[in-house]
């Protein structure tokens, strides 16, 4: 008898309690949003025609643009993004959508290139990870979860922009 009034309490929980079993009939699926990261520098010219950044200097206000493209190799997503003081970008790509999973997925349809150095000294493009024909992107396990959304962050570089002109080494024995 006590099994016959424990179920036929059971039964009236939701009745009397309705918010508490509240159950979504349609959960809206989460967003994610897309974050690509990275630094600018200044290549010391003594590391001319290589790809070292020691001595390399973070450049302030430089310039540089995400590039997605789609399946069909058109662009579907650009984004310009200007550097901190401290030579870092930190690109939100607010309304960024991939209609195929695979193909479209920010590692394999996105770049970062080298756009434009605020500073007269130290302003050619250069090829520093891949910064003048677009650095791939890497994923570094950076993620931040919220209630309604999460975000990835990619990151991308370092890139550099060089001095046009640097004296020929002087070697002294």
């Amino acid at each position: 008898m006590a099994a016959i009034h424990l179920s036929f309490f059971i039964l009236l929980l939701p009745l009397a309690f309705p918010s508490a079993f509240a159950y979504e009939t349609n959960p809206q699926p989460k967003k994610t949003q897309v974050v690509i990261e990275g630094m600018v520098y200044c290549q010391s010219c003594d590391n001319y025609g290589s790809w070292s950044l020691s001595k390399a200097k973070p450049i302030a206000s430089a310039k540089v643009s995400v590039i997605c493209k789609n399946q069909r190799g058109q662009v579907s997503y650009y984004k310009a993004s200007e550097t901190d003081g401290n030579g870092y970008f930190f690109a939100e790509l607010q309304g960024f959508e991939m209609s195929h999973l695979l193909l479209e997925h920010p590692l394999q349809s996105c770049v970062v290139k080298l756009v434009e150095s605020p500073l007269e000294g130290c302003n050619v493009l250069s090829n520093i990870n891949y910064g003048l024909y677009g650095s791939p992107l890497r994923y570094e396990n950076k993620r931040f979860y919220r209630k309604d959304y999460d975000v990835v962050i990619y990151a991308a570089g370092p890139l550099a922009f060089r001095p046009a002109h640097c004296d020929a080494p002087t070697n002294h024995y």
